[in-house]
Order: C-alpha cells, then sequence, then structure tokens
C-alpha cells in the first residue's frame, strides 16, 4: 500500500468507530472529504457510498463499497473499502484500502493504507508521484489528528480547522511583515527615515550602511525562522518584546516619528495583535507529524 497512516488515539473503541463509520461523523474530520452518503443496502450486503470533495473549488465526485468485521478475541476491528471515481475531473480511477482499529496498552492505534490507479496515462502519473499523492497522504494524516484531538479532547474538527486558519493567516502575515521591513526600506531601497532614525540613535555615517544591512538581513533571516520554526512558540514571544522595544527605543531617539502619518506605534501595535492571534490560536493543532507514516517494521 503506497499511503500509510497511524496514529495512537487515547479513547473509547465504540466512538472512534461511530466517528469513523457514520458518514455525518466521518466528513466532518477528514479533510479528504466534503460530502459522503451511504446509500440503501441489504443485510448482509457491503455499505455502498457516495463522496464528493472539492480541490480549489472544483468538485469531484466518486463512489465505493466498505465492509466492517470485529475480532472478538482481540478487540480488534478492521474495515475494508474499494472507490473508484468515473468523474473526468478525478486523477483517481480506482483505489482500495483499509482501516484498522488495534487496542493497546496505550490506547487505540488507528491505521489506514490505501493505493489506487490513476487516469491521464504518463502525465496523470507524474502529477501524482511529485504533487497529488503526498498532498493526499499529508491530508490523511492531518485528518487523523483532527480526529484524535476530537476524541482526546473534544475539539470539534470545526474548530481546529479555524484555529488552524487563523494560525497560519497570523503566522504568515508576521513573517511577511519581517521580510517587508528588513528587504525593502533597509536592502534595496535605503529608505531616508530608516537613515534619519539610526542617525537619532547615534549611528556616524562611517557605520550607517553596515548597520543598516546588519539590521535588514537580521529581520529577513527571522521572517524565514517564523516559516521554518513553524510549531515554536518563541519567534511569536520575541516579536512581542521586539516590537516593544523598537516602540521604546523610537520614543527616545525619534519621538517626532510616533505622530507621523504611519507611525511605529499603530504598525509596532498591530504586529503584537498578530503574535498574541497566533499564541493562542496555536493550542491543540492538528498536525499530521503526529502521525506515524510507516508502519514499524518498515522504519530504520
Amino acid at each position: 500500500m503506497s499511503i500509510y497512516v497511524e496514529i495512537l488515539i487515547h479513547g473509547d473503541m465504540d466512538e472512534l468507530w461511530e466517528k469513523t463509520q457514520e458518514p455525518e461523523l466521518h466528513q466532518r474530520w477528514d479533510l479528504r472529504f466534503s460530502q459522503i452518503e451511504y446509500l440503501p443496502r441489504e443485510p448482509g450486503q457491503a455499505q455502498k457510498f457516495l463522496y464528493a470533495t472539492r480541490i480549489g473549488g472544483l468538485r469531484i465526485e466518486g463512489a465505493g463499497e466498505s465492509t466492517g468485521e470485529r475480532s472478538a478475541s482481540s478487540g480488534q476491528r478492521t474495515s475494508a473499502l474499494k472507490f473508484w471515481s468515473e468523474d473526468p475531473k478525478s486523477l483517481i480511477e480506482f483505489g482500495s484500502g483499509y482501516w484498522k482499529y488495534v487496542p493497546d496498552s496505550e490506547g487505540i492505534r488507528f491505521i489506514t493504507a490505501y493505493d489506487y490507479r490513476t487516469r491521464f496515462g504518463a502525465i496523470g502519473q507524474v502529477i501524482d508521484k511529485f504533487f497529488f499523492r503526498p498532498l493526499l497522504g499529508w491530508a490523511t494524516a492531518w485528518s487523523f489528528d483532527r480526529l484524535r484531538l476530537w476524541i482526546e479532547q473534544g475539539v470539534p474538527p470545526e474548530v481546529s480547522r479555524g484555529r488552524t486558519f487563523i494560525y497560519v493567516l497570523s503566522r504568515l502575515a508576521l513573517a511577511f511583515v519581517w521580510l517587508y521591513h528588513g528587504a525593502v526600506p533597509k536592502l534595496i531601497y535605503r529608505n531616508p527615515d530608516e537613515v534619519r532614525m539610526l542617525h537619532q540613535a547615534g549611528i556616524s555615517d562611517a557605520y550607517l550602511s553596515r548597520v543598516m544591512a546588519s539590521i535588514g538581513w537580521a529581520e529577513v533571516c527571522f521572517a524565514l525562522v517564523i516559516v521554518v520554526c513553524w510549531k515554536s512558540r518563541w519567534p511569536l514571544w520575541l516579536t512581542i518584546l521586539a516590537m516593544i522595544a523598537a516602540t521604546a527605543g523610537v520614543a527616545i531617539s525619534s519621538p517626532e516619528y510616533l505622530t507621523a502619518a504611519f507611525n511605529p506605534i499603530t504598525l509596532n501595535l498591530a504586529v503584537i495583535v498578530l503574535a498574541v492571534v497566533g499564541l493562542l490560536a496555536g493550542t491543540d493543532l492538528p498536525a499530521a507529524s503526529n502521525c506515524r507514516r510507516k508502519p514499524a517494521e518498515a522504519e530504520p
């Protein structure tokens, strides 16, 4: 199986089974589906279903069938499925896989493994290998962790999604502010106001270019740190401290800028608020990295 995801969930087996087998609940936490509908079935038959997903506003439809098994001796449960799509927009033509629920001393190991056949010939295979399959694997793992938070901490999937969206926006906005203010007024254009404030802070002409370049590169590098250290909270705290220190520095050495049209008080306060929003939203977020992506026996 090409895509493998495993996560440990501390919760009740029946609750996990319900949230993964009931379509109304399943579609709430699984990023891969926007709609799941079970079709009527006769006793003993496999459960057929219809599904839909949206990719960039594009709706793709498909169908499938699943069967569930329970082992009374070990408590382990398994759900096997097949899925396919006749939608010409779908990269996936046919696939199969399973869900496995394995109780152990620490909780329940919830496991999935699946693979599929693509359409569009060689072009489809290239798209799948370098873009679609990695994205689908990440979406599966992220969704599994969203399910874990729902069961373990009672965080509804909609709340996880909202927190993640807010966190991403605040983090990227902060990175952009640091990048822009380091590169544009200091490294590229050498804004006169930047030069004047450095003069008023006591920097002589002999060191002005070097100091401005150093500050500019430091801000650019810190913007990269905010993105690279995506889960770390310390860059957000450091941003708050830096904005407070920068505002105090301007107030002491260049107080006339505090009443300017675009002044440090409003800018730095907005940056502080963005950092605070990131700190508040960045708790209990789902993360694909919390899942195992290979079977234990396959890892070195």
